[in-house]
């Protein structure tokens, strides 16, 4: 019994607890996972759709620690619904990349969730995952798609619900008459099958998909198709049906080999406004197939660490803005404007400028993003604001398709901060903005000369706790005063942005251009609670 108890307590004091994976691997928005393996290096691509720099590509050597290092691209130019002119792309953009690693060069799949030739597939190439990375080809859309190379270098694409075909050798155009269907979905799976990823296994080829059931008593679940010949029957099971954490079932992503032959699982679950977040699990080869889970067949809360050693990384930072460029952890909202934002003007700030007058905040340009985080984060940001000018905003937000929005606003030689709830209505084919509906819960005047002040935003994702946000404001850095609602809920909805709430930075015009504002910095810390 002693034992027992001196290994729980080391357990949960942190000394054991603080070197294994916990899950929700990565917990934050990091859905449509793709990973793969180069030498002792995993890497991972995402789906951050009209944010851009887009398709972040993340690196680990240990499955626990990831960093950003690139992006598969700075900006999409196909509209200018890109630049939030003649609508948006919220919801919309680069979805579902597929990251592979063939003939000495990395290769990326991603097909824009849009219609026409707006949704025209792209394949990308780099010499490595940090880019340099340059367009290779454009080819009809393809859903939810993965680039596949077979032994002996032919690319196939599989994408949609079952739907497959041979590439040319140049990866520029469709074999003709390869496309087909190699499974038919089954009856109560009325939902798509979608998220494909594939692997080749011991000569079998395993199609990984998410599966929407609506039978009573089925779920969510992860669905492998496997076969010997790609032109032949596929067999079906299903690997992973689990529930975790109070939040759901959860399914889509893939499985990766370590050097010594293990495998592991990656699989997204929605968990409401903080978005849908990244686990990991053991895979076990049972009769030929990719068993996610432990031995009772669900994600583990806790895994012994695939390798130790490793330094603490991060895919959301602090940021001081010292550096000559921009840190892969932030992306804008839609394509930044870029002389309208500076890290020169002023060493060691962000400057934020307005270019053009603007009706509210999901129409503005250079809105600067970053990840919120389970089970607890905080994000404050210092701004100086005494080169605004009359009708500009600036401010910090919870933001997503609803926002809670901390806004200093100045109105002739008046300056307030308030708190606000604002949501945004979209139409539904260009998702332009039709409406933005905002209600001012508490008000503050600040003093005509004031030249800084301090925002903060602090989330709560942790089960049963309602995704709230809190909001606070300070005027020196050390005494902080709540504003606002408290316990603001924020949501995650797929008919609008389709992602996880951000922490984002704004400045905008209302009256007129030429104003801007000074971030000093952004300090960001991810909160765990201490286990009792």
């Amino acid at each position: 019994m002693r034992i027992k108890s001196f290994l729980l307590s080391l357990l949960f004091s942190g000394s054991i607890f603080a070197q294994s994976i916990e899950n929700p691997m990565l917990w934050a928005d990091v859905p449509d996972p793709d990973v793969i393996r180069v030498g002792d290096t995993f890497y991972l691509v995402s789906t951050t759709m009209h944010l851009m720099p887009g398709a972040p590509v993340m690196q680990s050597k240990d499955l626990k620690n990831w960093e950003t290092v690139g992006y598969v691209f700075d900006r999409l130019t196909d509209s200018p619904k890109y630049d939030l002119q003649e609508g948006t792309v919220y919801g919309r953009g680069q979805w579902a990349t597929s990251l592979k690693y063939h003939d000495g060069k990395f290769w990326a799949l991603l097909a824009p969730n849009e219609a026409g030739s707006m949704g025209d597939t792209y394949i990308f190439t780099a010499p490595k995952a940090e880019g340099p990375w340059t367009i290779h080809s454009r080819l009809r859309h393809f859903h939810d798609a993965t680039l596949f190379f077979d032994e002996d270098g032919t690319p196939y694409v599989f994408f949609g619900t079952g739907e497959m075909c041979q590439l040319t050798r140049d990866l520029k155009g469709v074999v003709e008459g390869s496309l087909r269907h190699y499974f038919q979905r089954e009856a109560d799976e009325r939902g798509l099958l979608e998220g494909t990823r594939v692997i080749k296994h011991n000569g079998t080829y395993y199609a990984l998909l998410i599966s929407h059931v609506y039978a009573p008593g089925r779920h969510r679940r992860e669905v492998c198709y496997r076969t010997k010949d790609l032109n032949g029957t596929w067999e079906k099971n299903t690997v992973l049906e689990s529930d975790f954490g109070g939040f759901g079932y959860l399914a889509q992503g893939t499985i990766v080999d370590t050097e010594e032959g293990d495998w592991y699982g990656i699989m997204f679950q929605d968990r409401g406004g903080v978005g849908r977040v990244l686990t990991l699990s053991p895979v076990r080869w049972l009769d030929g197939w990719p068993m996610l889970g432990d031995e009772y067949n669900k994600v583990p809360e806790v895994m012994r660490p695939y390798k130790s050693g490793q330094p603490a990384t991060a895919i959301v930072k602090s940021d001081d803005f010292s550096g000559e460029n921009l840190g892969l952890h932030w992306q804008w909202n839609h394509n930044p404007i870029d002389n309208a934002w500076s890290l020169t003007e002023r060493p060691g700030f962000l400057r934020l400028k307005t270019n053009r007058v603007v009706p509210n905040l999901y129409l503005a340009p250079n809105t600067l993003t970053q990840r919120m985080e389970g089970p607890m984060c905080t994000g404050a940001i210092s701004i100086d604001i005494s080169k605004m000018k009359d009708g500009d905003c600036a401010g910090f937000a919870a933001f997503n398709g609803d926002s809670g929005v901390l806004t200093i606003r100045k109105n002739g030689k008046k300056i307030t901060l308030d708190m606000s709830e604002q949501s945004v209505q979209l139409t539904e084919r260009e998702k332009a903005v039709k409406e933005v509906k905002e209600t001012v819960v508490e008000t503050v005047e600040l003093a005509p000369k004031t030249k800084t002040v301090y925002l903060r935003i602090d989330g709560d994702f942790q089960h049963g706790h309602n995704d709230a946000a809190t909001f606070a404001y300070s005027l020196d850095g050390t005494t902080w005063t709540a504003i606002g609602t408290k316990g603001y809920r924020m949501i995650f909805d797929y008919r609008r942005f389709f992602m996880g709430s951000k922490f984002a930075i704004f400045n905008y015009a209302t009256k007129k251009a030429g104003g801007y504002v000074d971030v000093d910095a952004f300090n960001y810390t991810k909160i765990t609670p201490t286990h009792e």
